[in-house]
């Protein structure tokens, strides 16, 4: 055994893994409490033995989570909780079940899984971090991995040594420089023994290919591919900072531009907040790199989950390439990328256009209601008070005992928008008033075959003729209002 053996040289291993820990959580108050990710395999059992070294059994928690992939699920289980026994240190466990399809999408399925169940103990007792077994030749795999599937920065990065994530934890790896030789030289001088899981020599899950065919003869050909890879991580992790900031910067440049038309858009302006809107002719500008570091940056800011590299190419080219005037639409995981007078806005939540799932028909005899919701459309008609004789208000007698029907837009209605105006169609309104073309698909409001009211545009007058209104009508006057469930931002 030479050495450079990392089994020669297991004190010295055991002080170099005992440091890695030290560093990882100096920056915690003595009393921090930490969670401790433990499986039962040769990494997690080196963590958990040198964190219950280095902070005592008080501060420590082993969280085993049980995937009930194998058929040993269960005894690794008892064996665990048997290990975290024998150190004196507190010991949970979590069931969780996984969707089984291909190799890749078990791994990611069981990864996810296991990340929420952690999140969960995590909450509950009240930890200060979640510390992970990751190595150095996790590391280099993961690079490997991103390289391979073609990834971007935030992929090439691979994993932090410290880092907050989506489940709402803190999460640190401090044996994230120590190689996968070290860890199990820590265990055999320390007399412990781990489980060995199967699975891991099934080289159809990429990862388990990576590690039994290629790194072996990265090791004969690189023997310092590790940290060559650990390197490159870091750089594409500094350089994902810059990106970010750069997002941030034009996102500020280009978005909520002079004067939007909020109401157009469907947005409540007293609560638009900051870049609900952002200007198509500043985005155009950007160069293509730029714009598409712009638009990731701002998906992820309103917490959207990220978009194929094909369909944001296509959104950028849809964005670039409209005519001047189009209205566009790039459906994106239920949301809604919208292009509309020079605007671009998200719309959240969106249902998927469905020519044959339009909302039905509803009915309403009016009789004083100050609301009807109408949950097809995602939204209200509110029939409020207004000012005796005031523009775009009638008198509640006059509505009152009519039978009412909201119904969708066909094309080719027409109506009249003022005492003395011509009847128009609704189309030409629409544009003269600036309603964006998603929201020309809101329900309007008939009597019988007359139609009544249109969102935007106000009463038709021409459903006056026969029945005039009176100035001086008496009695309590009402106007009406569509107020949508939908958030736009």
């Amino acid at each position: 055994m030479s050495a450079a053996d990392p089994v020669s040289n297991a004190p010295r291993v055991s002080k170099t893994i005992a440091r890695a820990l030290e560093r990882a959580l100096a920056a915690f108050p003595a009393e921090a409490r930490f969670l401790i990710a433990f499986s039962g395999g040769v990494d997690s059992v080196v963590l958990l033995h040198a964190a219950v070294t280095h902070l005592g059994v008080d501060r420590c928690i082993a969280a085993h989570i049980n995937h009930g992939l194998s058929p040993d699920a269960d005894a690794w289980q008892i064996r665990a909780a048997a290990f975290a026994d024998t150190l004196g240190v507190s010991f949970t466990s979590r069931r969780v079940h996984i969707i089984r399809g291909s190799a890749s999408s078990l791994e990611a399925h069981a990864r996810d899984a296991r990340y929420a169940a952690l999140s969960t103990l995590y909450l509950d007792y009240g930890v200060d971090a979640l510390l992970l077994g990751q190595h150095a030749d996790d590391q280099a795999e993961t690079v490997l991995l991103q390289l391979l599937r073609g990834a971007g920065l935030p992929g090439l990065a691979a994993m932090g040594a410290q880092a907050a994530d989506g489940y709402g934890m803190q999460r640190l790896r401090p044996l994230l420089a120590c190689t996968r030789g070290e860890i199990e030289a820590y265990a055999r001088h320390h007399g412990l023994s781990w489980v060995e899981d199967a699975s891991n020599l099934d080289t159809r899950f990429a990862r388990n290919a990576l590690r039994h065919e290629v790194t072996p003869q990265l090791e004969q050909h690189f023997p310092g591919y590790r940290e060559a890879l650990a390197r490159a991580a870091r750089h594409a992790a500094d350089a994902q900072v810059l990106v970010e900031d750069l997002g941030r910067l034009d996102l500020a440049m280009v978005g909520n531009p002079a004067l939007p038309d909020f109401a157009a858009l469907g947005v409540d302006a007293a609560a638009a907040g900051p870049y609900r809107l952002i200007s198509r002719a500043a985005f155009t500008s950007l160069s293509e790199p730029r714009a598409a570091n712009l638009l990731r940056y701002w998906m992820r800011e309103l917490d959207l989950p990220a978009a194929p590299a094909a369909r944001l190419d296509a959104a950028l080219r849809q964005i670039r390439s409209a005519r001047e005037g189009a209205a566009i639409r790039v459906d994106h995981a239920g949301h809604v990328l919208r292009i509309y007078r020079g605007l671009i806005s998200w719309e959240l939540g969106v249902k998927p256009v469905d020519e044959d799932d339009l909302p039905a028909p509803q009915y309403l005899t009016w009789h004083g209601q100050s609301v009807w919701r109408l949950p097809e459309w995602r939204g209200t008609l509110v029939f409020a008070p207004a000012q005796a004789g005031a523009g775009g208000a009638i008198p509640a007698a006059w509505l009152n005992g009519k039978a009412l029907s909201a119904l969708v837009r066909e094309g080719g209605e027409r109506m009249r928008t003022g005492p003395a105006g011509r009847l128009r169609k609704l189309k030409n309104l629409f544009q003269e008033n600036r309603i964006a073309a998603w929201n020309r698909q809101l329900p309007l409001l008939f009597i019988g075959d007359t139609l009544l009211w249109v969102p935007g545009l106000g009463f038709n007058y021409d459903a006056f003729a026969r029945e005039p209104i009176a100035p001086d009508a008496a009695g309590p006057w009402l106007t009406i209002e569509w107020r949508v469930d939908l958030t736009v931002a």
